[in-house]
């Protein structure tokens, strides 16, 4: 079983590395980028049968910082 977990800040949190890469592209030429939220996405290869929920309970422990972070689950 495969789940990609999609881990992004939550909106009002700054992003300065979202904000380096709007300023950079803007910099080459990309104009109308008004802004970037940059994020990671988290592959996990799993045994059969793994739920939902326990991959939930490791976003919850170590994958996403919930203070900050929001995440989504996307099982493939």
């Amino acid at each position: 079983m495969k789940a990609n977990v999609h881990v992004m800040l939550k909106d009002g949190v700054l992003d300065p590395q979202g904000e380096a890469v709007r300023h950079a592209l803007g910099a080459m030429g990309f104009e109308g980028v008004n802004g970037v939220r940059q994020g990671k996405v988290i592959a996990l290869d799993l045994a059969d049968g793994t739920t939902e929920a326990r991959i939930k309970e490791m976003c919850e422990a170590l994958l996403a910082n919930t203070v900050i972070e929001s995440y989504r689950i996307e099982i493939l």
